[in-house]
C-alpha cells in the first residue's frame, strides 16, 4: 500500500539561531587610555607636516572604529575594541590598550571571564567562536584542561556534518533497557525497553533559585520544547509554566510535590534516593521513567536504587566540578561509567551529569569518560547575561539577572548556545571519523590525559615529582562496549 508524502518525509535535526544581542550593558572588553595632550600634539605636527590635508590627519589607526566617533580620539569608544593593539603599536606614546578590570570581574574563579565571553558570544550569535590568530590558551592544566582528544588513529574523517555533506547523529536514548530480550509464551517481550531519544546531548539542569525569577522557568521550558530535549524543573517552578509537555522533567522532593504535578511527564526525578517516594510516583505515573539524583561518588546509594529497579541517573558535583571528597567530576564520571560496566549492564542504565561542565569542550570529553548526555547549569544563567555575585558554587550563591527578562530573548539565547555547542561536538565526532555520538560513549581510546603523559615521558628523570597534586585516576577501564 502506498504511503503518504506525511509519512516518507525526512526532517533533519536543525537549530534555527537567530542574533540576540545582549540587552544589559556589559563592561567593554578592553580599556582605551588616550594621552589627549600628546594626541592634540600628534594632530598639530601632522597639520604642519601634510599640509592641512583634512582626510589625512582626520584618518584614524583603527579599523573598528574606535577613534571614529565625533571627536576621535578624545573620546574613544572602547565597546568596539577587539584588542588588535595595532594602535598602541603605532602610536605608543599616545594610546594604551589594557582589558578592562570590571570585565574581568565577570564570572568567579572557576567560570573564569574568558569563558563568560566565549559562553556569551555563543548565545548571542549561535556560531562557533573561531578567531584568526588560532587557539592562544593552555594545552594543559587542572580539570577539563588535562584532558585532551585523541584525534591520531583517524584513518577517513567523517565529511563535515556541519554543512550537511554527511550526516552526523547526536541523538542519545534516555532509558531503560533489559540486559537481553526474553520472550513468553505468546512471543511477546517479556520486558520491553523503556527508552526515549532526546536529539541531542545536552538538557538545561533545575536552575538555582528558580522558582524566584517565573520568566526563567518559562524561558527554560520553552527552549527545550524547540530544542525537544530536557528541562528539570522544581514543582515550584513548574507552577510558572502554563502547558508543560514532556520536555519538562519534574523534580519531586517529598510525595506531597506530585500533587502539583497536574501533566503525564515522561520523565521524573527524584531529589534524592527515597524508595517510598520511588514507589509513590512509579504508582502515580506509570508511564514515566524514574530518574534520581545523586552526588558523584556515592556509590553505594547508586547500587541501591540499581538494586532497586531505577535505570536513569542524573550524578551532580558542585558548580565549579568538584565531588564531595573534593575530586574533579572527571573521576566522578569515570567512576559511575566503571562501576556499571564491571557489571555488565551499561546498555541497560543511562547516566546523566551536571556540575562543572561550562564549554562546548567538556561535552564530548564528558561523554568520552561514560556520560550519556548531559544537563547545564550555570552555562543557561551567563547565556541569560547573569552576573554572579561571589565564587558561584552551590545553589544558595546568588547571581543578578537582567530585568526585566524578555522571554523570546531568553530562549533565543539558549537556543543559540545549544547550537553552537552542537556544531562544536559535531566537529570532534567528524574529527574522529565517528558518525554517532553514542559510539562516543566510553571510548577512552580517544582520549589522552596530561598527568599519564608527563609520567609516561618524565616519570624516570631524577627530581620529576611523584604526584602533581591531581587527583588519582581511576582503576583502568574495560574494553568499550560496541553498540549496534
Amino acid at each position: 500500500m502506498p504511503t503518504s508524502s506525511a509519512e516518507t518525509l525526512y526532517h533533519r535535526y536543525h537549530i534555527e539561531t537567530r542574533d540576540a544581542p545582549d540587552i544589559a550593558a556589559w563592561p567593554p572588553r578592553f580599556q582605551v587610555k588616550v594621552k589627549k595632550h600628546r594626541l592634540a600634539w600628534l594632530l598639530l605636527r601632522e597639520i604642519f607636516h601634510h599640509r592641512g590635508d583634512k582626510a589625512l590627519i582626520t584618518s584614524r589607526p583603527c579599523i573598528y572604529g574606535v577613534f571614529s566617533g565625533p571627536i576621535g580620539g578624545f573620546a574613544p569608544r572602547p565597546h568596539l575594541c577587539v584588542g588588535c593593539l595595532r594602535c598602541t603599536t603605532q602610536y605608543p606614546d599616545v594610546v594604551q590598550i589594557a582589558p578592562h578590570p570590571e570585565r574581568q570581574k565577570l564570572g568567579d574563579m572557576y567560570f573564569t571571564a574568558k569563558v563568560v565571553d566565549t559562553v556569551a558570544y555563543e548565545a548571542r550569535t549561535g556560531r562557533v567562536p573561531v578567531r584568526g590568530a588560532g587557539y592562544r590558551g593552555k594545552f594543559g592544566g587542572p580539570g577539563w584542561d588535562g584532558m585532551w582528544t585523541d584525534m591520531s588513529e583517524i584513518v577517513r574523517p567523517t565529511r563535515d556534518g556541519i554543512h550537511g555533506r554527511e550526516y552526523i547523529s547526536t541523538l542519545v536514548d534516555i532509558g531503560a533497557r533489559p540486559e537481553y530480550l526474553a520472550f513468553g509464551p505468546d512471543g511477546e517481550p517479556v520486558e520491553a525497553p523503556r527508552v526515549f531519544a532526546i536529539p541531542l546531548p545536552l538538557g538545561f539542569d533545575q536552575l538555582p533559585r528558580v522558582a524566584e525569577q517565573p520568566a526563567l522557568a518559562r524561558i527554560v521550558a520553552r527552549a527545550a520544547r524547540e530544542l525537544d530535549t530536557l528541562a528539570l524543573l522544581p514543582v515550584d517552578a513548574l507552577r510558572q509554566v502554563s502547558d508543560p509537555g514532556p520536555e519538562v522533567v519534574p523534580v519531586l522532593t517529598a510525595a506531597a510535590d506530585l500533587d502539583a504535578v497536574a501533566f503525564p511527564p515522561r520523565l521524573v526525578e527524584l531529589a534524592r534516593w527515597d524508595a517510598a517516594l520511588a514507589a509513590a510516583a512509579q504508582e502515580r505515573f506509570p508511564q514515566a521513567l524514574l530518574m534520581v539524583r545523586l552526588p558523584f561518588g556515592d556509590r553505594a546509594t547508586l547500587e541501591a536504587a540499581y538494586a532497586a529497579g531505577l535505570r536513569v541517573f542524573h550524578l551532580s558535583a558542585d558548580y565549579h566540578g568538584r565531588l564531595p571528597d573534593g575530586r574533579f567530576v572527571m573521576d566522578g564520571i569515570r567512576e559511575a561509567h566503571t562501576f556499571f560496566v564491571q557489571r555488565g549492564v551499561r546498555d541497560a542504565v543511562t547516566l546523566l551529569g551536571s556540575g562543572g561542565i561550562i564549554a562546548a569542550e567538556h561535552v564530548p570529553k564528558a561523554i568520552i569518560l561514560g556520560l550519556d548526555a548531559v544537563l547545564l547549569d550555570t552555562p543557561v544563567l551567563v547565556a541569560l547575561q547573569a552576573r554572579f555575585d561571589g565564587p558561584f558554587r552551590t545553589p544558595t550563591d546568588g547571581y543578578r539577572l537582567p530585568r526585566p527578562l524578555p522571554e523570546d530573548w531568553g530562549v533565543q539565547r539558549l537556543k543559540n548556545l545549544a547550537a553552537s555547542w552542537r556544531d562544536q561536538l559535531l566537529e570532534v565526532l567528524g574529527a574522529m571519523g565517528l558518525r554517532d555520538v553514542r559510539r562516543l560513549r566510553g571510548e577512552m581510546g580517544r582520549a589522552m590525559f596530561q598527568t599519564d603523559l608527563e609520567r609516561e615521558a618524565f616519570g624516570d628523570i631524577e627530581g620529576f615529582p611523584a604526584g602533581d597534586g591531581a587527583a588519582p585516576r581511576p582503576a583502568a577501564m574495560p574494553t568499550a562496549e560496541v553498540h549496534p
